[in-house]
């Protein structure tokens, strides 16, 4: 605290008059000339003391009369009555004078003159005023506006400070908006697989287990809970309560999965909420949009929206569920024949850096449009593809009229021109964005989990999770589009898409996976021609090996940098990722390596952990076991920072401690 520099001028001037007069006096009975000398002294103290007090009052006068002036615009009432708590301080901070308004309703009663104005508003203060003159603060449990105004009296500058009491109206906008109504939709994602095989009744009792473990989660929260459905049911609660569920990372998701019912599998619930609406029907769409994310990034979590558009996911630990019927691969498929035969041309495009698995589905999609009669082309960057090997099979089979860029195929694009997007569903990551725009009638065939930034215009979204690949996707629509379509090349080329996918079998795979290669082997597709696909290159296996040697390993996650920058860089590190989840204990590995002006990431799993999740968080996405992002302004050491913090973040939400820190963990240039 600083002295009362100011008001305590007054009391120093008379402690020290009055030490001199003493010594004055004193001095009378020892030695005259003292006394005299002393006399003449003190009253030179006495006679500037008078004038400075003098020049101070005037001061002060004026002061309190400008300060009066500026804040009682009307000239009916002073400075003294009014009516909001009003402050003045120096240029120093110093306080000079507050009215009584401000003493009784922040000070209760006390006085702080000359104590610097910070013990009230914080050091914070000053920065928040200096961009709008106005701020808030609280103090003793009251929280106020500040208004800050400058005055010049003087020649001295004075803050002058406005003190508006808003807790009534903070308090009441907060309860507010507690009080604002959400609704979740809930579905169950696999209840009849759960209940395959079994009567009625124990589908009905299964059903009213999960719908019993659902009420007794939603008591809490005083909420209206419904069953709309066999499978859905909807809770229309107040936003305080959900923001507990949120805290909770909506631990109804880890309950029912953990259920014991009279089955071997286990029920997984999809959770879609809406908040931040309008009324309750826009909370209603809210979240139904939200359970379609949900359900689109494979179940098992709970996706929460609000009215700006953005979303915050929880759970998302569960493989997708497998879905047997091929109702709606055949609805797809005839969507599809209809607009290739109402089309002009036929646009056939994939995600940037296509591999197999995106090559393979856009040129069997090319083969079925030129079945049926239209000029088609497939667009890729062929600088960045990593499926050149299969690209080069095609045109020594003669077919050179396949590929192109998007800049050569813009000028050909017209209003009937049908863009067909493979194994992506996001506008940002497809091929050739510039051919995206220009195309007005888009279909997307994408098996990778739903993200925020997804197509949104397509005539047809044909979006399957539990699917193991783009390649099974498109050999299941061409069995009922064209079967005779689907030649040689084109079979081997689907087949290496899901051998890809799935590492040869190994993960993602399902009943319907091994369908659909009986169907390409039945069309002639010869493994040993496809496993050629996959050869590698002295180049690619030594730059795989040095990554695989360079790790870290941190408990369960795999992490790798390639300092390498050539051709060969992509295609190593994916699989240098593969290669690390042969590590015992890794359920997840990570690669690093340099794209020009960016760092990009390649994230492999067996499942146990979701790489998607963390991929996300870095501004990926992918699938749950293959994911990626790209990373800009950042070098390897930034890259590596933000990679722990998502894996850390990844791991909190799981209720897992963060990965123990490594201090060899850098790259040097």
């Amino acid at each position: 605290m600083k002295h009362k520099s100011f008001w305590g001028l007054s009391t120093l001037y008379y402690i020290m008059i009055g030490v001199m007069v003493a010594q004055t006096v004193i001095s009378a009975f020892f030695d005259v000339r003292i006394f005299v000398i002393l006399l003449v002294f003190t009253l030179a103290v006495i006679g500037f003391a008078i004038y400075r007090l003098a020049n101070m009052q005037r001061y002060m006068r004026n002061l309190l009369s400008g300060i009066s002036s500026s804040l009682d615009s009307s000239g009916s009432e002073v400075l003294e009555g009014f009516s909001i708590p009003v402050i003045v301080a120096a240029e120093n901070n110093e306080i000079l004078w507050y009215n009584e308004a401000f003493r009784s309703i922040l000070l209760d009663g006390e006085d702080i003159f000359g104590h610097d104005l910070s013990e009230i508003v914080g050091e914070e203060i000053w920065e928040l005023l200096a961009g709008n003159k106005q701020t808030s603060v609280t103090y003793n449990g009251r929280i106020f506006s500040v208004y800050q105004s400058l005055s010049h009296i003087s020649g001295v500058t004075q803050r002058v400070y406005y003190f508006v009491d808003e807790t009534k109206l903070r308090r009441t906008a907060e309860e507010y908006a507690l009080s604002r109504p959400a609704v979740a939709l809930i579905a169950i994602d696999n209840l009849d697989e759960v209940a395959q095989g079994g009567r009625d009744s124990e589908k009905a009792a299964i059903s009213s287990d999960v719908e019993i473990e659902i009420e007794n989660w939603a008591a809490p929260t005083d909420g209206i809970v419904r069953k709309l459905t066999g499978e859905r049911f909807m809770i229309i609660l107040e936003e305080r309560h959900l923001q507990s569920l949120m805290e909770q990372r909506f631990d109804i998701l880890d309950r029912v999965r953990n259920m014991s019912l009279n089955s071997k599998k286990h029920a997984t619930l999809s959770i879609g909420v809406g908040r931040g609406g309008a009324s309750l029907r826009e909370c209603e769409e809210l979240a139904s949009q939200a359970l379609d994310m949900a359900l689109g990034r494979g179940g098992d979590q709970a996706a929460v929206k609000d009215k700006n558009n953005d979303y915050q996911f929880f759970g998302g630990v569960s493989k997708a569920v497998e879905k047997r019927t091929r109702v709606r691969t055949r609805v797809v498929a005839s969507a599809l024949r209809e607009l290739i035969e109402g089309s002009d041309n036929v646009v056939v495009m994939g995600h940037r850096f296509a591999d197999l698995d995106c090559f393979g589905a856009a040129f069997a999609m090319w083969s079925a449009a030129r079945s049926l009669g239209k000029e088609a082309v497939v667009v890729m960057d062929r600088e960045q593809s990593m499926a050149l090997t299969l690209l080069d099979r095609i045109e020594a089979a003669g077919i050179t009229d396949c590929v192109c860029s998007g800049k050569d195929i813009l000028p050909h694009i017209g209003r009937k021109t049908l863009l067909i997007v493979v194994d992506t569903h996001r506008a940002g990551f497809v091929d050739s964005p510039e051919v995206y725009k220009a195309c007005k009638t888009v279909v997307v065939i994408d098996h990778h989990r739903k993200a925020v930034d997804f197509i949104d215009n397509a005539v047809v979204f044909y979006h399957e999770t539990f699917a193991s690949s783009a390649c099974e996707m498109v050999s299941e629509l061409l069995q009922y589009m064209n079967e005779k379509a689907v030649g040689r090349l084109e079979a081997e080329a689907l087949l290496a898409g899901i051998m890809l996918d799935t590492r040869n079998y190994v993960l993602h795979t399902g009943v319907r996976t091994f369908e659909a290669s009986a169907f390409l082997r039945n069309r002639g597709a010869d493994p040993v021609e496809v496993k050629r696909l996959f050869a590698e290159n002295m180049e690619v296996y030594q730059q795989k090996a040095a990554v695989v040697a360079d790790v870290r390993v941190f408990e369960d996650c795999a992490v790798a940098v390639n300092r390498v920058e050539d051709g060969f860089t992509r295609i190593a590190s994916a699989q240098a990722a593969d290669e690390l989840l042969n590590i015992e204990g890794v359920n997840g590995s990570f690669v690093l390596f340099r794209n020009k002006d960016e760092i990009d990431i390649s994230a492999r799993s067996l499942g146990l952990m979701n790489v998607q999740l963390i991929m996300e968080r870095l501004g990926g996405g992918g699938h749950q076991t293959m994911s990626a992002c790209q990373l800009k302004g950042v070098d390897f050491d930034g890259a590596l920072e933000k990679l722990m913090e998502a894996i850390n973040d990844y791991r909190m939400g799981e209720g897992r401690s963060p990965l123990p820190a490594d201090k060899n963990m850098t790259v040097q240039p």
